[in-house]
């Protein structure tokens, strides 16, 4: 009987580990099969887009710490870092007014695009095909048109150019992108839980925020987040928009690149980048924990 009871856990412990179906096996052998293949079309496509992406940064990260002023890689010295944090008042005011109008332009943005996305999705009216199409038609539409198109309407109405301009500017080219990140998220979203919280006695409201928004959430700040990014970055329509005491980031490191790239630059894209990495890093995990939560 001990014997038997041996021999039970020792072929217990030698199948451990083993698949225990044929096709646990064939994915076993095809996986090992994909791993012994040396080259590949698509790694090698991939390996390429990768470079193509993150050579220019590590160029970027290398010529922050260049002693000389010009394209030439001299020495290792800190000097720009030095000029940056405490020569370089205009720079950071210029990023200051993106920050400003990138986060405004983002939040009221996000709180149209969510109630347009919301109401597109959940009610039937007549041209909301038309309001769809036009919804999108900025995202198509060159920004020079755009930005030219904005100085004709501020010239009309006489309203002078600075920070609440590019303010519009940004939320009227930004509002199209949240729209799409929270259609996307509303088309997985299941209806047969806004029918139960009717039938639990939920008003349309408590419906609204504690049902509806929590769901979609990933979206809404998804959407946030890319509006935030395509102001920061933007530099055609800004230009077209901008006045005294309005610039932007962009325009600001335009006006230097015209007489040579600045170690200076190259610094303030080095702390940008690790500060972006470091937020999409967070935000990846807080999204993953919060779509996994609802």
């Amino acid at each position: 009987m001990a014997r038997n009871l041996f021999m039970l856990v020792a072929d217990a412990f030698r199948a451990k580990g083993k698949p225990t179906s044929e096709n646990a096996r064939h994915a076993r052998r095809s996986w090992k099969k994909a791993g012994q293949r040396k080259w590949s079309l698509s790694k090698t496509v991939l390996w390429f887009t990768l470079l193509f992406l993150f050579v220019p940064l590590f160029v970027i990260i290398i010529y922050s710490f260049n002693d000389n002023k010009g394209a030439e890689f001299t020495s290792v010295s800190l000097r720009s870092y030095k000029e940056l944090f405490l020569n370089s008042g205009a720079l950071w005011n210029a990023l200051l007014n993106s920050l400003i109008v990138a986060l405004s332009s983002a939040l009221v943005s996000t709180l149209l695009g969510t109630m347009a996305s919301i109401g597109v999705n959940w009610y039937k009216f007549r041209g909301k095909k038309f309001i769809q199409t036009l919804t999108y038609l900025p995202m198509v539409l060159p920004e020079v048109i755009i930005g030219i198109s904005m100085v004709i309407f501020f010239s009309g109405i006489h309203m002078p150019l600075g920070l609440f301009t590019v303010f519009a500017a940004h939320t009227t080219f930004c509002l199209p992108f949240v729209f799409l990140m929270v259609n996307a998220r509303l088309d997985e979203f299941d209806f047969s839980i806004v029918e139960a919280a009717h039938d639990l006695g939920a008003t349309e409201k408590q419906t609204m925020f504690k049902v509806v928004v929590p769901a979609i959430m990933p979206g809404i700040l998804s959407g946030f987040l890319m509006a935030v990014t395509m102001s920061l970055e933007d530099f055609v329509i800004t230009f077209f928009v901008s006045g005294p005491g309005s610039t932007t980031l962009p325009l600001y490191v335009y006006s230097m690149i015209r007489f040579g790239v600045s170690p200076v630059i190259n610094s303030l894209s080095v702390i940008m980048i690790i500060f972006t990495c470091s937020i999409a890093f967070i935000c990846r995990k807080g999204l993953k924990g919060f779509a996994a939560g609802h």
